[in-house]
């Protein structure tokens, strides 16, 4: 049975903080984000609203790209963002509703 990992970014608003993480359920993690349910760097800086996600097969896979997004600049992680959510809309919306 394959699994699916999931990277993912969230923000605190438009253009404000970014947190880059990894999860292999991305509804339980929004959750636990959204509820304040994680003691991290995520919590303390209100950062909740996911703005960009993507899946895979491999957990090595979703750690690897985790660690190359985090070392990207702030103008590559917003064009990434942008390039597929112009509107910055919250996407855990989506399936978790």
């Amino acid at each position: 049975m394959s699994k699916t990992y999931y990277v993912y970014i969230l923000a605190s608003g438009k253009k404000g903080t970014l947190y880059v993480g990894v999860t292999n359920d991305l509804a339980r993690r929004m959750h636990e984000h959204k509820g304040g349910l994680l003691d991290s760097f995520a919590k303390k800086h209100g950062v909740k609203k996911l703005v960009h996600f993507e899946s895979g097969e491999s957990a090595e896979g979703a750690i690897a790209r985790e660690k190359s997004i985090k070392h990207w600049t702030r103008a590559k992680k917003l064009n990434t963002i942008e390039s597929v959510n112009p509107l910055w809309r919250a996407l855990s919306e989506d399936f978790t509703a």
